[in-house]
């Protein structure tokens, strides 16, 4: 019986383009404006495929030969700009979250969060959400030097000994998942691209159907 479920947060819990994507418009035009980069399109479909990734990871895929104090200045950007959204409320949890998390807590599961985003956008979120009503710790990637969450899931070892269930919606889920050699439920409404998460234990459309799955496997 599995006792801790990681939750990957964004493109899982949070449906986190609406405050993504003008965070990054922003970030792109300062960039611009400092004749770092050249004034394009970058479509929305790009934009999606960096949800997931660290702002390292991201901004090194995207901009590999940019000089490494635009890519913390843009980055910065980027964070502030989420974090002032999510304080003016614009954040939003796909619909069946809540309820799905509730059902979870109250057959005793320990729920918690392994997210690739930064401690200010964490702290955000759960002050936004209330997030301490479902979950008992919430882990930010910032916090342990960018470290990729195989390694950070490390923890989870040692503060919570026992079975775990990883769910989440990228590739990196799916690997965190087999680090800490736990089935994994693949959230195919979230980010990834398609094949990304070939080899999950289960997969799902909807928020809804987390829990279906869970009790259905008695996992």
């Amino acid at each position: 019986m599995v006792k801790t479920i990681i939750f990957d947060y964004d493109g899982t819990i949070h449906n986190t383009l609406g405050i993504y994507e003008p965070a990054f418009r922003e970030a792109y035009q300062w960039l611009a404006e400092q004749n770092v980069v050249e004034e394009q399109k970058i479509e929305t479909a790009q934009i999606t495929g960096w949800l997931g990734l660290n702002s390292k990871e991201m901004w090194d895929t995207f901009l590999p030969e940019l000089d490494q104090r635009y890519k913390d200045q843009a980055s910065a950007i980027v964070g502030d700009s989420m974090v002032r959204q999510i304080r003016k409320h614009r954040a939003v949890w796909y619909p069946g979250a809540e309820e799905m998390l509730t059902a979870l807590k109250n057959r005793g599961y320990h729920l918690v969060i392994l997210s690739n985003c930064k401690a200010a956008y964490r702290k955000a979120h759960w002050e936004e959400f209330r997030m301490e009503r479902w979950f008992e710790r919430f882990y930010d990637c910032e916090s342990y030097d960018f470290c990729p969450k195989t390694g950070i899931v490390q923890e989870f070892i040692r503060d919570y000994p026992g079975s775990y269930l990883v769910i989440g919606d990228r590739r990196q889920d799916l690997e965190c998942a087999r680090s800490c050699k736990s089935p994994f439920i693949g959230c195919l409404y979230g980010y990834g691209e398609k094949g990304e998460l070939d080899g999950a234990d289960y997969l799902v459309k909807s928020v809804e159907e987390i829990a279906e799955i869970i009790y259905k496997r008695k996992l």
